[in-house]
């Protein structure tokens, strides 16, 4: 007897989704991923226990609706809330910068410069957005405690809920800005605005991500300059400030912290792009 549609095995169900979905997302770099995000997202699972069981699984109703906001671009992150991030998992939405591997790099330097010491004591974050840097540091060293500071308020109640989920007690989220809280720090960690005014950037990012959190005037270096005069009476004796840049401007954001009387190097990321300044008294 041959198998009615209805009878179609829950393999095949789930795999002609996953393949259909990902077909739509021609514009990204990762569609299969991508789709099968969605997909554990919708059946409430994680990516890695659909791909364990995908035979086990049909696409519920709500995979077709999450499809289509991906196909207009809507980042996965905020469709799906989460954002995972060096060694924890953090919820993002819209309003809020979308942490991304690159920003790694910095937790990277600091884990270096503190190697062989009991690490920082204090952490503060300069514009801390979703919370990723400075929860990512307090996980790292589990005896830190610190500071994320930000002007937004979906940022600060976005970071705020993560620090309660992932360090209670040991992190602070407050309104804040480039000035710090005039404590000094025995690690700052920064990822400011410094894309140029009127850059062109992918539709995901320019029609769904804040603005504020993107650009930094003509030459997306405005922001390092507010911060360069600001940054030594932050920083405890002994300390290290890694401060995110973009690809191109290792020599241009380097010298006006140079200028203020800094050591700096810088750190590329994994795909060879100059990606932090690590910087020192």
């Amino acid at each position: 007897m041959i198998p009615s549609d209805d009878a179609a095995s829950p393999r095949r169900a789930a795999r002609a989704a996953l393949s259909e979905a990902a077909a739509r997302f021609a514009f990204s770099a990762t569609p299969r991923l991508d789709a099968e995000l969605l997909l554990a997202h919708a059946l409430g699972i994680t990516r890695e226990r659909l791909l364990l069981t995908l035979g086990d699984h049909r696409a519920p109703p709500t995979f077709a609706m999450l499809v289509d906001r991906r196909a207009a671009h809507e980042p996965i992150a905020y469709i799906t809330g989460t954002r995972a991030f060096w060694t924890i998992d953090l919820a993002v939405a819209p309003g809020v910068l979308i942490p991304r591997a690159d920003s790694e790099t910095l937790i990277e330097a600091a884990v270096d410069h503190f190697a062989g010491t009991a690490g920082p004591k204090r952490v503060l974050d300069l514009g801390t957005g979703s919370g990723a840097l400075l929860l990512a540091a307090l996980d790292q060293w589990p005896e830190a405690t610190g500071i994320g500071l930000d002007a937004s308020p979906d940022a600060l109640a976005v970071a705020r809920g993560n620090a309660a989920r992932l360090a209670p007690g040991r992190a602070t989220i407050a309104e804040g800005g480039w000035e710090g809280t005039g404590e000094a720090f025995d690690l700052i960690l920064c990822n400011p605005p410094y894309i140029a005014n009127g850059a062109t950037l992918p539709p995901e990012v320019a029609e769904y991500e804040p603005a504020s959190a993107l650009f930094a005037g003509i030459d997306g270096l405005d922001d390092y300059r507010r911060l360069a005069p600001l940054l030594r009476r932050q920083l405890a004796p002994g300390g290290i400030a890694c401060i995110e840049i973009g690809f191109d401007q290792g020599d241009s954001a380097a010298a006006l912290f140079r200028a203020s009387g800094f050591a700096v190097t810088l750190r590329r990321d994994l795909a060879g792009h100059q990606r932090c300044l690590v910087i020192t008294p």
